[in-house]
Formats: C-alpha cells, sequence, structure tokens
C-alpha cells in the first residue's frame, strides 16, 4: 500500500512538473510574440530546464538572436540540441543551420544536411528547402537536381511557410542571385 502511495505521489508530482512546463512555455511565448523578449526569457528558461522541447528551441532563438539576453552561439547550439534531440523539427533545422554555418560549433556540411533531413521529413518547410539547396549546390551531400527539384517544390508548396519561401527565392533572383534564378528555373516558377 506504502508503494502504491508513493507511486501515485510520483506520478502526480511529474504531471505537475510537466503541466508547469507547459504553463511557463505559454506564458513565455505569448510574451516572446509580443516581442516582450525580457520578460518572456526566465520563462522560457525555466520551462527549458524542466525539458519543454518547444521552450528549449524558443530559448535557443533568444540567444541566437540576443532577445532578452545576451547572443551566444554556443549556449543557442547547446538549447537547440536539446530540442533537435526530442524530435522538434524546428530546432533541428537550426541546428543544421549552426552546424552549416559553424556557428556555436565546428562547421560540418555533412551533419548540417541530416539535420536539415530530419526536419525535411517532419514537413518543415525550412528543413525542406535547406534540402533542396543542399542537393542544388552538392553541400554535405553530392549534387543531385532530381532530388533538389523534389525538395525545392515540397518547400514552395509547403502550406506553413511555402510562399515565403518562394517569394525569398524571388527576390534574391531580382537582386541577381545566380543560384537563387537556377532554382527557380528547376522548379518551374
Amino acid at each position: 500500500m506504502r508503494q502504491l502511495i508513493t507511486m501515485l505521489f510520483m506520478a502526480l508530482s511529474l504531471t505537475a512538473s510537466a503541466q508547469s512546463a507547459d504553463k511557463l512555455y505559454d506564458e513565455g511565448k505569448q510574451l516572446y510574440d509580443a516581442e516582450n523578449y525580457t520578460a518572456a526569457f526566465p520563462k522560457l528558461k525555466a520551462a527549458a530546464e524542466k525539458g519543454h522541447k518547444k521552450a528549449q528551441y524558443r530559448l535557443g532563438r533568444c540567444y541566437d538572436k540576443g532577445r532578452g539576453t545576451t547572443e551566444n552561439d554556443k549556449l543557442a547550439f547547446s538549447w537547440y540540441e536539446k530540442s533537435a534531440k526530442q524530435g522538434y523539427a524546428k530546432a533541428q533545422y537550426q541546428l543544421g543551420k549552426c552546424y552549416k554555418d559553424g556557428e556555436g560549433v565546428e562547421k560540418d556540411k555533412k551533419r548540417a544536411f541530416e539535420l536539415f533531413m530530419q526536419a525535411a521529413k517532419q514537413e518543415n518547410a525550412d528543413g525542406e528547402f535547406a534540402v533542396g539547396k543542399a542537393y542544388f549546390k552538392g553541400k554535405g551531400v553530392a549534387a543531385d537536381k532530381a532530388q533538389a527539384k523534389k525538395w525545392l517544390l515540397r518547400a514552395v508548396r509547403n502550406e506553413k511557410g511555402g510562399k515565403e519561401i518562394l517569394a525569398d527565392l524571388r527576390k534574391d533572383a531580382a537582386q541577381g542571385d545566380e543560384d537563387a534564378k537556377a532554382m527557380l528555373a528547376l522548379i518551374g516558377k
């Protein structure tokens, strides 16, 4: 009986902890979205420290962009990595960017591609675009125009972010970016 009570208490404690992490995240996200980064940061940090994957990602963004705290690439990388390990696509994409650009970690184009692919397989538009671009340019993976076309089309057709990606690609092409022009030609846009 004592063991049952102890187990029940532990289960309730874990549930309360998870709920408080969710509540902290929700409050922090609301403040973050309102661009009140100074108030958002401690709430996101508390939720992230409790293991909340979205809070970990957003805390990474805070460190990445210096929002509510001092910019710190290594801490941004660390929080993105924690979130990415929990399968959060946005964090996988951002972690891939860290590896691609050598921000907070040594450059590793192959690892960047792997992370972009993890995000892309979850229908993350930025991940899909990054995979398409990697195949297009042969960065982190062998160049393959058929795969580039497939992933670029998935990115621009993605309901969450596809229109923005296409608009940015067109803007870059209009400003003379030869890669952007070639990618648009490849996908017939």
